[in-house]
């Protein structure tokens, strides 16, 4: 049976105001009601409030699934049944993500989908098993596994693992430590983020027009309490509380 066809572009996956209608719809096509006014009137009565601009676009889309070229279609050919897709069709970000998931937590119909789209070409093939590999041996921490990954990578038909073993090659250590310890830079990062967040609301609100001197002095500590909350204690002459003292002695 052929399924419906949906268009690839990410912006047309969302809720549509006739995806209610859908299934009476392609009922009423499949029973040989192929006026999309009719149809239109129809669902009104069933309480569609959208247009029929709407309806039109539905309906005009159906005769493709249908494989029946716009000048030969006629209401008195026999036309083959039309159902809604299992699943939805597969674009990059989608792909990546079937790709990157975890083999328990991907349903049957994922499963084939992968299997699928593993078919597809060897190049294809070569940078799943690459990609799934990679992220086996970072999430098991593997590092006895990277080196013969890189190797692997390096010597691949596609440029852009190349240019990403590359990049691992040249954080060599980094990326070593990364699949060998358990500990993470991500609490590091955050609180960098936090405190750029910080600086840029102080200077938005220093800057703005109308502000007083003292009010700009009260904004400053604020701004150094928040730096002196995030550091570590013991840095002695390093400290946040030391720099800001040499600074105003400037």
């Amino acid at each position: 049976m052929p399924t419906w066809p949906v268009r690839q572009h990410r912006r047309h996956y969302g809720r549509s105001i006739v995806n209610p209608y859908q299934a009476y719809l392609l009922e009423r096509w499949n029973a040989g009601c192929h006026t999309a006014i009719q149809l239109f009137q129809e669902i009104q009565s069933r309480g569609y409030t959208g247009s029929y601009r709407r309806v039109t676009a539905y309906v005009s889309r159906i005769p493709q699934a249908q494989d029946i070229p716009p000048r030969r279609q006629g209401r008195r050919q026999l036309l083959p049944m039309v159902a809604e897709p299992v699943s939805q069709p597969l674009t990059p970000r989608r792909a990546t993500w079937l790709v990157l998931r975890r083999a328990e937590q991907r349903t049957a119909v994922e499963a084939q989908q992968l299997a699928q789209l593993h078919a597809q070409s060897t190049a294809v093939a070569e940078a799943i098993d690459l990609a799934q590999d990679f992220v086996q041996l970072v999430r098991q921490r593997q590092p006895a596994e990277l080196d013969p990954w890189l190797k692997r990578a390096t010597t691949s038909t596609q440029e852009a693992l190349q240019r990403f073993a590359k990049g691992l090659h040249d954080d060599y250590a980094a990326v070593t430590a990364g699949v060998t310890l358990p500990w993470s830079s991500g609490p590091v990062e955050g609180h960098i983020n936090r405190l750029k967040m910080l600086k840029r609301q102080m200077v938005r609100r220093v800057t703005h027009q109308g502000i007083t001197s003292h009010r700009e002095s009260e904004l400053e500590g604020e701004f150094w309490g928040h730096l002196h909350n995030l550091e570590p204690k013991g840095r002695g002459e390093n400290s946040i509380a030391e720099k800001r003292l040499r600074l105003k002695a400037v």
